[in-house]
């Protein structure tokens, strides 16, 4: 065998782990830009990635304060749609933060590793907004709608807070609460350590503590421990997404400037709610 047949071989024997990158507020398709996390979005990724000959394993890079549970459970089930047709497993790797359906994402997959310091879980379900009804009322203002069904203006801000209002609310975020705690304990299983209580309580722990609680596998960064685990000569491929260009024209460009602040505030309030 010629030297060049010999280094065609070792390249074709050669591991792979192409590793796909989930970054960001888990939102519904184009509402936060190039920012959000929709199916929509990281589709052609996670397709890319499940398609990869002679993979090893996929790893997921994630790092996401949640959002949207619709999409969390759309994403979640497309990867394991795709790993049950590779029949590869999965690897979740989080960085600063997988909480809420960020945590859902990492579920997702069938090995959880993060850092000690990553921030971890919050299984639960949040909304909130705020009330005007008062405001309006002081400055002398009406606020004139007019519907059919009677349920058509549920807890609308500019209105008083009713208390059937509340309670149809909070049946629905318990609702999606227990298809939350079904996904994680199917996925987790015995691994599970904690309290079911304590663990689905919406609260949120270190990497460190996670670990101990069974929320994930094992600590540790994604390349060493790849490399780690399939051999020194593994070749990890990052999947990116493709750039997308922007108008040109001074009026296209100031508003896409103005769109990518309001996203960047809208992605800061969701991460400062983990410190960070």
């Amino acid at each position: 065998m010629g030297l060049l047949s010999k280094i065609m071989f070792w390249r074709r024997r050669r591991s792979v782990v192409p590793v796909v990158r989930l970054s960001g507020v888990i939102s519904q398709s184009g509402s936060l830009g190039r920012r959000g996390l929709s199916l929509e979005s990281v589709e052609p990724q996670l397709k890319k990635a499940f398609s990869v000959k002679r993979a090893m394993a996929v790893a997921i890079i994630i790092n996401s304060p949640g959002g949207s549970p619709v999409q969390s459970s759309l994403i979640g089930q497309r990867i394991r749609d795709l790993a049950s047709r590779a029949d590869v497993p999965v690897l979740a790797f989080c960085e600063d933060v997988a909480a809420s359906g960020g945590y859902w994402l990492a579920a997702s997959a069938d090995e959880i590793y993060a850092n000690p310091a990553s921030v971890i879980g919050s299984i639960g379900v949040i909304s909130a907004g705020f009330g005007f009804d008062k405001a309006i009322a002081k400055l002398g203002i009406d606020r004139r709608v007019y519907t059919a069904g009677e349920a058509k203006m549920t807890l609308d801000p500019f209105q008083p807070e009713r208390d059937e209002e509340i309670s149809r609310l909070k049946g629905l975020q318990a609702d999606i609460h227990k298809q939350f705690i079904s996904h994680i304990e199917q996925r987790r299983g015995s691994r599970l350590r904690g309290a079911h209580d304590e663990l689905f309580s919406g609260a949120f722990w270190t990497g460190q503590r996670a670990l101990e609680l069974g929320l994930i596998d094992g600590l540790g960064e994604c390349r060493q421990t790849l490399l780690q685990r399939f051999g020194d000569d593994t070749d990890v491929m990052f999947v990116e997404p493709k750039r997308k260009f922007l108008p040109l024209g001074l009026p296209a460009m100031s508003s896409q400037l103005v769109q990518e602040t309001a996203d960047l505030a809208i992605e800061r309030a969701y991460f400062s709610r983990f410190g960070l």
